[in-house]
């Protein structure tokens, strides 16, 4: 699993001999490098992340990425450049020619002069730890109530025994789980199966699915997660465009013209923020007509989140502050007013709608206590309020359901279509 944040480091030089004099270094972007026809020398330089690094004897082979191209620019640097900082996702500065290449693969590759590390990120130094969360459950994380109930076929023969001596479900979320971790490890992520037992054939639910979700304690702003979120999305984007690059060619060609420059132009730009209120504003004012009448306190659908995201320039945009009444009992109360609101997001993209959410936890014992007694699961979560009463911590985390990632990068506009076997109410074949 990558590591979801870099830490940034002082800037770090991998050369400790002096460099020559040269004219000043022009800078261009990856895709203006790369654009370039007949290449005679210019000194250059590029900024971006390292892709993939290869080290041979006597040469130094990169391949960064600075996001204005689904390509990236080879740079061919001295062995002596090589650093275990010059790894991986780590950003980097680079000042050189660029030069003709001999590769078939690309017309110029960069001779690198000088080489500096901007922020190492060495994937293993994330500080997340993988953690093996329960298929099995007694938890209802979401609070909807679409869980799929596990029962021993033996019950069949013995109708008064029960296995697990109370109702157990398969699981719709880690969540809680890694927030016990989170309490011992800092940073948890898992990657596994859940299950929701939705009633729906829509081209994006799936009644098995996998998620990628993360806890992150001493964490106490929105804008804190949002980022991880954001640097989530974006490096394992370029990681499967950079190893699987081929994949993705046939896709982008055969299924979704013009998905090639949509992906591009989210790589490159900061996502967008807004509030709840400030999104059912801009759909009230929209000249669509929606099925459902946007209104302030009700779910945003999908129809809605895709029109936010055009109105957003087709930019991925987080929605934050949602109304109390719609979450979980475990975000955090914003404790504001006349409007409720919890500290929660979700992020929209573009041909998917929803594809993270994510929320700060309700860390203090007070405000969860009240919160659990007014939906009637003080008994049932008595164990998640005991996590409050022995060293809480702020804490936030999300998830990322992996199908509709896989949709948003490759432009498949049916979610059943990224997965070997999808389930599905009134479908289970195989």
């Amino acid at each position: 699993m990558f590591g979801a944040r870099c830490l940034l480091r002082a800037l770090r030089s991998c050369s400790s001999a002096p460099c020559p004099r040269h004219s000043p270094a022009a800078r261009v972007s990856v895709r203006g490098a790369l654009g370039v026809q007949s290449a005679n020398g210019e000194r250059v330089k590029v900024q971006g992340w390292i892709r993939s690094i290869r080290s041979q004897k006597e040469v130094l082979f990169l391949h960064v990425n600075d996001g204005s191209s689904l390509e990236s620019l080879q740079v061919v640097a001295d062995s002596s450049f090589d650093s275990r900082e010059l790894a991986f996702g780590s950003s980097v500065e680079v000042q050189g020619q660029l030069v003709k290449s001999p590769s078939k693969k690309q017309n110029v590759e960069l001779k690198a002069e000088k080489i500096e590390v901007v922020g190492n990120c060495d994937a293993k130094d994330s500080g997340f730890v993988h953690i093996h969360t329960p298929v099995i459950t007694s938890n209802d994380c979401e609070g909807a109530g679409e869980l799929f109930q596990v029962e021993s076929s033996s019950k069949i023969k013995v109708p008064e025994e029960n296995f697990f001596n109370i109702p157990v479900f398969l699981t719709v979320s880690g969540q809680l789980h890694l927030e016990v971790m989170s309490g011992a490890f800092t940073q948890v992520f898992t990657f596994g199966p859940t299950f929701r037992a939705e009633n729906s054939q829509s081209r994006r639910h799936l009644a098995e699915f996998y998620m990628v979700e993360a806890e992150i304690s001493f964490l106490e702003s929105l804008q804190d997660l949002m980022q991880v979120m954001e640097s989530l999305f974006k490096t394992t984007a370029m990681t499967v465009l950079s190893n699987c690059h081929k994949d993705v060619e046939l896709c982008h060609k055969f299924i979704a013209p013009g998905q090639k420059d949509r992906l591009e132009h989210m790589l490159k730009n900061n996502f967008l923020i807004i509030s709840y209120t400030e999104a059912v504003e801009i759909l009230k004012q929209a000249s669509q007509n929606f099925t459902f009448t946007p209104e302030w306190g009700a779910d945003l659908h999908t129809e809605h989140e895709k029109y936010l995201v055009k109105h957003c320039g087709d930019i991925p945009v987080f929605v934050i502050n949602y109304p109390l009444a719609l979450k979980p009992f475990y975000m955090r109360d914003n404790e504001d007013g006349p409007q409720h609101t919890v500290a929660a997001v979700d992020l929209l993209v573009p041909g998917v709608g929803e594809l993270f959410g994510g929320s700060l936890r309700e860390e203090r014992y007070h405000f969860l206590e009240q919160r659990l007694a007014r939906s009637g699961l003080t008994e049932a979560y008595q164990w998640y309020l005991d996590l409050r009463r022995f060293g809480s911590v702020p804490h936030g985390g999300f998830g990322m359901g992996f199908e509709r990632y896989l949709q948003c990068i490759l432009g498949i506009d049916n979610i059943k279509d990224v997965i070997p076997f999808p389930r599905f109410s009134h479908s289970c074949l195989l």
